[in-house]
């Protein structure tokens, strides 16, 4: 089936297209540039990006490829991922807070013995151990609405603190309350003062520590002293008898099936630090966008409802993830247009040639989810919000056009643990609640570490 034959089945429908920045112009010289990036990489993609399957450029006297063509993708995530490292600004900028031990910016034999020791802790198993957690957290979310109902509700806060309750729960067994608020400072401050990159994060060697990361080490000494605070916290509750009850116990537990090696202290920090931040902040991103999008398509967000109370999500505790067909195709959707991660950038380790183009060492490959999920050659309509794409019987996407969580051997490891968690929550959100967007003002998505809006909009929610 096309895309316009889901339309017409069961009711022809007129798609919704939300606000979007408008193209860089072209010719933005590297000042103009360096400045827009400072507020959204989103903002530095002209016309030509979203049409063709590459484009060159030079960055501070380095290529840049942004490489929007399927094979050429596989090419660099997969088939010759080994020659694509981190560039040195992800580097820098990711270091302080996820560590250098955490799986995301490990690599070669310490990458893949991290790899092959979380595996179980993410498999269809844990995550069903793990989803009473999730489910407490977002029927106590839902309480919490409760008290906003008819009135003005900030949904991007309320999404945040939600996901962070559900990483507290299924890291810790615990809710984050008393240190949710200090978590959230920690990343508030990371990605207001440090998180964007100035020109010497760029032109200085890695092993040169330029001015801010002279600060990136404060932050990473008094973040690093908060971690062992949660960690000390979970130790006092002792080893689960039984079956693991939560990730903590998972990890403790996880040993390399090749070499029998646990994680050490350091290594396990850098682990929850990655699993709560990477997990926390990107489900609260999607769920977000999501209600935003739904609020926008009340067609849309009445056959969600009607969907997730036929699943029985309006009640506390279990409901029937089964059915939640159409609730899984908003969060794909929403994640197509608005995807958490929105950019993989890596550094060639060795010359190669990639779309036809030959590539030398250490220049640039970029591959940004949000321009492959608006490509004009890869998606009818690139800017319309679609639930229907995603549903079974539609047309799958091709397999490296639709990337949320990467792919390839550094695909993200929580992926499906993510997926759960967003589609849970939103089904149980939208069966108690309806949801209107109440502010006029257009919401704009900002490329900063995730993809955020630029403003926290306000919406009414109402009982159902």
């Amino acid at each position: 089936m096309s895309i316009a034959e889901v339309l017409d089945a069961p009711r022809k429908r007129v798609p919704v297209t939300p606000p979007r920045p408008d193209y860089a112009p072209p010719g933005l010289s590297t000042l103009a540039r360096i400045r827009q990036m400072r507020r959204s990489t989103i903002g530095t993609w002209g016309e030509r990006a979203y049409r063709e399957d590459i484009v060159k450029g030079n960055f501070l006297g380095r290529s840049t490829f942004t490489v929007c063509a399927p094979e050429a993708i596989k090419h660099v995530l997969i088939d010759n991922y080994e020659n694509y490292g981190r560039t040195h600004v992800g580097i820098r900028v990711l270091r302080p807070i996820l560590g250098e031990e955490g799986l995301l910016l490990s690599h070669g034999k310490a990458w893949k013995h991290q790899r092959r020791t979380l595996a179980p802790a993410f498999s269809p198993r844990a995550v069903s151990l793990l989803t009473p957690h999730m489910l407490a957290a977002t029927d106590a979310a839902i309480s919490d609405l409760n008290d906003q109902c008819g009135g003005r509700a900030d949904l991007r806060a309320a999404m945040q603190h939600m996901a962070l309750d559900i990483a507290g729960r299924t890291m810790f067994s615990f809710a984050l309350d008393r240190h949710g608020t200090r978590l959230r400072d920690f990343v508030n401050d990371y990605a207001e003062r440090l998180a964007q990159p100035r020109i010497l994060d760029v032109l200085l060697p890695l092993n040169w520590p330029s001015p801010r990361d002279l600060r990136r080490r404060a932050f990473r000494r008094a973040w690093t002293q908060f971690l062992g605070v949660l960690i000390a916290e979970r130790r006092t509750l002792g080893a689960s008898e039984g079956a693991p009850r939560d990730l903590f116990d998972l990890m403790i537990a996880a040993r390399d099936p090749e070499t029998g090696e646990a994680f050490d202290d350091a290594q396990l920090a850098d682990q929850i630090a990655t699993m709560i931040l990477a997990g926390h902040e990107t489900t609260a991103t999607a769920l977000f966008w999501s209600l935003y999008l739904l609020s926008l398509d009340t067609d849309a967000q009445e056959e969600l409802a009607a969907e997730a109370r036929g699943a029985g999500a309006q009640h506390p505790g279990e409901i029937d993830a089964g059915r939640l067909k159409f609730t899984r195709a908003v969060v794909d959707e929403a994640m197509r247009l608005y995807p958490p991660a929105f950019l993989i950038a890596r550094a060639a380790l060795g010359p190669d040639t990639v779309a036809g183009e030959p590539v030398r060492k250490d220049d640039v490959i970029l591959i940004a989810p949000w321009l492959l999920h608006r490509h004009e050659k890869l998606w009818d309509n690139p800017n319309a919000f679609i639930p229907q794409r995603f549903m079974p019987g539609a047309p799958q996407p091709d397999r490296f056009a639709y990337l949320p969580f990467g792919v390839g051997p550094r695909v993200c490891i929580g992926a499906q643990f993510a997926l759960t968690e967003a589609t849970l929550a939103l089904a149980k959100i939208v069966a108690s609640f309806s949801i209107e967007l109440i502010s006029t003002r257009p919401v704009m998505p900002l490329g900063v570490v995730t993809t955020q809006p630029d403003y926290s909009p306000e919406f009414r929610v109402a009982r159902r």
